[in-house]
């Protein structure tokens, strides 16, 4: 097959965010819902989140169907490998995550990109909103080629993909998307600071919820 052949740089602050009207519904309205970044003491949301997936969809994320001892194991190496990882937090459980995984020891030329939606939570938008937040942390770690690998059936990844102006490429099976961030400047790393300020708040928040629901 053919592949696209153009490239484009990618200011993640003109990507698409989540359309408002994705996120007003019955079931998960917009003033329930919190996009922030996991904290290394918060693996276990993202084990939660993973377990919920169903069969389909964590064949989809991985590429292959996982055990739930799998999702365990690498929901609990989260901080080991230096992942950063945002969530897309309903009363206080993530029902999405979007993965930033650097390839090498250290920050470097080139990351990877993936990404999970529990299924009632699929078509509103928030692969896409995610997917913002991927490429703006990659821009200010340096990232100048951020990959993203599916299954050739996984329509809905590529559509992110492609909305974001990825270039995508078929290979035995799978397609690899490439996207070329732009390069940090001040707007881009405030934003991520300012952001980052908030969340830690909303996870002390999300925590304290918590030991009162547990108490």
């Amino acid at each position: 097959m053919s592949s696209i052949t153009s490239r484009a740089v990618i200011d993640p602050d003109d990507a698409p965010d989540l359309q408002q009207g994705a996120l007003q519904s019955e079931v998960h309205p917009l003033n329930a819902a919190t996009v922030r970044k996991l904290w290394p003491t918060e693996g276990h949301l993202f084990r939660d989140h993973l377990l919920r997936l169903d069969k389909d969809s964590r064949r989809l994320r991985f590429a292959h169907g996982v055990s739930d001892s799998f999702i365990e194991d690498y929901a609990a190496r989260m901080s080991d490998m230096g992942s950063i990882v945002f969530g897309y937090f309903v009363d206080g459980e993530v029902r999405a995550a979007a993965e930033l995984r650097k390839l090498s020891d250290d920050w470097g030329v080139e990351a990877e990109a993936a990404f999970s939606v529990e299924q009632a939570y699929q078509d509103q938008g928030i692969g896409s909103a995610l997917m913002g937040r991927v490429i703006r942390s990659a821009r200010n770690r340096g990232v100048r080629l951020l990959f993203m690998s599916c299954l050739a059936e996984n329509a809905k990844m590529q559509t992110i993909a492609k909305k974001h102006e990825a270039e995508l490429r078929f290979e035995y099976g799978e397609v690899i998307g490439e996207i070329i961030p732009s390069g940090p400047d001040y707007f881009s790393l405030l934003a991520e600071a300012t952001d980052d300020r908030v969340g830690y708040m909303m996870a002390v928040l999300d925590l304290s919820s918590r030991l009162v629901k547990a108490a």
